[in-house]
């Protein structure tokens, strides 16, 4: 049985800086094995749903490493090696191929797989979910004769999609199952923002919205609606979700709870078993409470993190929480937790596109978003947060300077 001092399950971005991380830090040829279902090299995600599907960037430039940088530095990476099982105790994993692979260390970096539709015709050719590089291929190949798409699902990756594909000149339909676009995230002013600029780009809305079939003889053709309503389009694209990939370790001794679940170091109960990126569900201790998140930034933050432990570094994993996107000509970011927020306070102007909207929890900062704002805005969101800045909201609302709203 073949065996490495430390292992990656997963050849997303976690392996990626997490590999990148252990060669800074003097990793020795042939310590570290990267086990990945995907056929590609560790690449970016967030170009998917943007750059990449936009057709301006290429596979080799979306990559985190060069593949010159494994093989150089003796990093064995196997792609399109799915696994079966794992056995914590033995440390083992169970390869698909019959093979088995032990370890001394694993990061557990699994990600998450989309939901789909569970309706009639969900299989028919044209229909797309959107998750890896080979995914973003696809659905970009059809764009390019697609004439009338359907995006359903209004947060982040319906939101892109959706983006990318009016900008193609596609007439695009966004059909969403709530009242207004991105509810979970979005205050009704930012919500009335976006649907208006999304609005004057072409895009269509379908609110309040149950897609019940999927038609069409050898493709998609159509999406109906609960209401009997009939939407034609060539291309579908659902952004409705995820879940964490955690098939392979049933009954491997595993603690799981919507993901894999770790302490504040990103340990598992089992010693040397870390978990990252999307299948991590892990003790947020800046926020005192559990979290799994699914973004870029939690995944190169927490591979680089387990890449530390793995070497010995004992310290919590301390991090605020961190997003960003690009929609049509915009781009903007978010900070924080807005859970259990007691008041909303605005800065700019909410019906233009520069604004900054702050949450806060008796005065302390909990949660920034920021579009077209100064540095001043986007530098004090992730340090307040951190320092749980109490701050004056009536001063804040105001547009004087940051300096003037701390108490």
């Amino acid at each position: 049985m073949q065996k490495s001092k430390y292992m990656i399950l997963g050849g997303g971005m976690v392996a990626g800086y997490a590999a990148k991380e252990l060669v800074e830090r003097g990793l020795k040829p042939g310590e570290l094995a990267i086990v990945s279902a995907d056929s590609s090299l560790p690449y970016e995600r967030p170009p998917l749903s943007k750059s990449f599907l936009a057709g301006k960037d290429t596979e080799a430039g979306i990559r985190i490493n060069t593949e010159d940088f494994y093989r150089e530095h003796g990093i064995d990476v196997r792609l399109r090696c799915a696994v079966g099982g794992v056995d914590a105790a033995r440390r083992v994993l169970h390869l698909s191929s019959g093979e088995e692979h032990g370890f001394e260390k694993l990061i557990v970096a699994t990600g998450a797989v989309a939901k789909t539709l569970d309706v009639p015709g969900g299989d028919l050719p044209g229909v797309y979910y959107l998750r890896s590089l080979e995914d973003s291929k696809r659905i970009r190949a059809h764009a390019e004769t697609a004439k009338r798409a359907v995006v359903i699902g209004s947060g982040f990756i319906g939101m892109e999609v959706a983006s990318v594909l009016a900008q193609k000149g596609i007439a695009t339909i966004m059909v969403l199952s709530q009242d207004r676009v991105w509810k979970q995230f979005f205050t009704p002013e930012m919500s009335r923002f976006f649907e208006g600029y999304y609005a004057k780009r072409g895009v269509e809305f379908i609110k309040q919205a149950k897609v019940t079939a999927l038609q069409g003889a050898s493709t998609v053709a159509s999406v109906r609606l609960e209401d009997n309503r009939t939407v034609d389009c060539d291309l579908v694209v659902a952004g409705i979700g995820v879940r964490p990939a955690v098939d392979c370790f049933s009954g491997s001794g595993i603690q799981l709870s919507d993901g894999i679940m770790v302490n504040e170091r990103l340990e598992t109960n089992h010693r040397d078993i870390f978990a990252a990126g999307d299948v991590a569900n892990y003790q947020d201790t800046l926020f005192g409470k559990r979290r799994r998140v699914e973004h870029w930034d939690n995944a190169v933050s927490q591979g680089q993190y387990c890449a530390r432990a793995l070497l010995g570094e004992n310290a919590p994993f301390v991090h605020v929480p961190y997003f960003f996107s690009d929609v049509f000509d915009l781009s903007y970011e978010f900070w924080g937790d807005p859970s259990g927020a007691d008041q909303i306070v605005a800065r700019g102007d909410l019906g233009g596109a520069s604004f900054s909207v702050w949450w806060l929890q008796r005065g302390r900062v909990m949660a920034a978003f920021a579009m077209n704002r100064p540095d001043e805005e986007r530098n004090a969101a992730p340090r307040w947060i951190a320092s749980r800045q109490v701050v004056s909201a009536e001063k804040l609302r105001e547009a004087g300077a940051l300096s003037d709203v701390t108490q």
